[in-house]
């Protein structure tokens, strides 16, 4: 029981350095945030109604966005609060597209909010960190003090005797204040520096989407690889036992194979199959003779016994009771060829799952994929980085469907790819010498449309410049990450 009072007691008087590094610090940060914004606010609304009035507003909002990221940083570390960090601005092409983009943004607007509040709250927490200990120690040195500022006797009052329990109460509630600033703090951080509900639905709607797309294409991948390795696989066993068997069908007939005698009258004499197969051979003595079943009709019967097959059947070619050879030879060339022609379709389908040139990423896969292109197809390349696996399975098939579009509808007769991986941003573009004319369209799901709406589910945008007799400059941005 006591140690828990001593450890509840200490807890109290206990400071963190993080806190009280921040509420000395707050004040001067304050003072400059609250100038800044202060000044913002009041210059730009003194120059709204002239030409540098947005542009000045627009850069001030920027200056409020790193301010508040500085704070954002500050907190978390000194204060152990982590604040999410709000999404980055968005980068459109053209100057006007950006400043509205700014002027709208309302993470520089809720940093420029925040700056006023942090005045007061650090010159509060100033005093706390510091007014508060040099007060405790001022009343709890009273008595000295007063005697040192003047000289001679002095009687021992009330304030001597009451100032240091004063000195030592302040002392004990700085933990305390410090501490329901700090609290102050954070929530002022976690309401003002991070993103909005919105904007925190859509970064989790993202991760989401990433974590979706990253499982599927894991999936693709262990697919790809099932059928690699096990489906293909045993359809190429199943093609090499039909080409062995095949081989089997067309070797020639052994020696005395429908050799001299067969069908000939007396129902193919020796050597019809093999020594003695219709004399004494392999259906015993008598098995064929003459006298009651006609001149060697039919093997098999006792002797005596009529036949119906009539003269010589026995030996003609193809025995009742055994295969057709052409036919079963054509049957297995057919099944050869549709064993082929399934192995090859199934390649196609493995490939398009998952090309085996990605594994190595881009840099060796879409040199790979211009090669099979019947245009001339000329490379540019500037990756600096990978990207991530579902960008680069969106880049690769986008640059297929582009060669692929261009063979069959451009026709130009030379092509450039240009592909670059550099500053968290992915850009692949197609030229050709072609006759223009083409545009994305509204066919969902097909064409340039579809590959738009492809891109689009991983924050891709498509491109497309092709007046009518070209030339064609097809381009692609992505993130490198999602």
């Amino acid at each position: 029981m006591v140690r828990r009072v001593v450890t509840r007691w200490r807890r109290g008087l206990s400071v963190r350095g993080g806190e009280l590094a921040f509420a000395v610090l707050g004040l001067p940060l304050g003072v400059l945030g609250a100038v800044y914004a202060v000044a913002v606010l009041y210059a730009g609304a003194l120059l709204s109604l002239t030409v540098l009035g947005l542009p000045f507003v627009a850069a001030a909002l920027v200056g409020a966005r790193g301010i508040g990221g500085l704070h954002r940083r500050l907190v978390g570390r000194l204060l152990g609060e982590p604040v999410t960090a709000p999404p980055p601005l968005p980068r459109p092409s053209g100057v006007l597209a950006r400043g509205r983009v700014v002027l709208a943004d309302p993470v520089a607007w809720r940093a420029l909010l925040y700056l006023l509040p942090r005045l007061p709250l650090g010159l509060l927490g100033f005093l706390a960190a510091v007014g508060l200990p040099l007060s405790a120690v001022w009343l709890a040195g009273f008595p000295l003090w007063v005697r040192l500022l003047e000289p001679g006797p002095r009687p021992v009052d009330w304030l001597d005797v009451a100032g240091l329990p004063a000195g030592l109460a302040v002392l004990t509630a700085v933990p305390a204040a410090l501490r329901g600033l700090s609290r102050a703090n954070r929530a002022l951080a976690r309401g003002l520096l991070g993103p909005v509900r919105s904007q925190q639905r859509v970064r989790e709607l993202e991760n989401a989407r990433a974590t979706l797309l990253a499982e599927s294409a894991d999936r693709l991948r262990r697919l790809e690889r099932d059928l690699h390795d096990g489906t293909q696989a045993q359809l190429v066993a199943l093609a090499i036992t039909l080409s062995l068997a095949d081989d089997l069908l067309g070797e020639p007939d052994g020696p005395g194979t429908h050799g001299p005698g067969t069908g000939g009258p007396g129902t193919g004499g020796p050597g019809t199959h093999g020594p003695g197969t219709d004399g004494s051979g392999t259906h015993g003595p008598g098995t064929r003779g003459s006298a009651a079943d006609g001149s060697g009709t039919g093997g098999g019967h006792a002797p005596g016994r009529a036949h119906t097959s009539g003269p010589g059947r026995a030996g003609g070619p193809g025995l009742e009771s055994g295969p057709d050879l052409g036919r079963l030879r054509a049957l297995v060339d057919r099944a050869r060829g549709q064993t082929d022609a399934t192995i090859a379709g199934l390649r196609r389908l493995t490939r398009g799952i998952h090309p085996v040139a990605l594994d190595a990423g881009l840099a060796e896969a879409l040199p790979t994929l211009t090669a099979t292109s019947p245009v001339p197809v000329t490379v540019r390349m500037d990756l600096r980085e990978r990207p991530q696996e579902v960008i680069e399975r969106a880049v690769y098939f986008c640059a297929a469907e582009l060669l692929t579009n261009l063979a069959k509808h451009s026709g130009a007769r030379t092509a450039e790819l240009s592909a670059s991986a550099v500053g968290g941003r992915v850009r692949l573009t197609v030229r050709d010498d072609g006759r223009g004319g083409a545009a994305i369209g509204h066919g969902a799901g097909t064409g340039l449309a579809g590959l738009a709406e492809r891109l689009a589910a991983v924050d891709g945008v498509l491109r497309v410049d092709s007046p009518p007799g070209g030339p064609t400059v097809v381009s692609a941005e992505l993130p490198s990450r999602l």
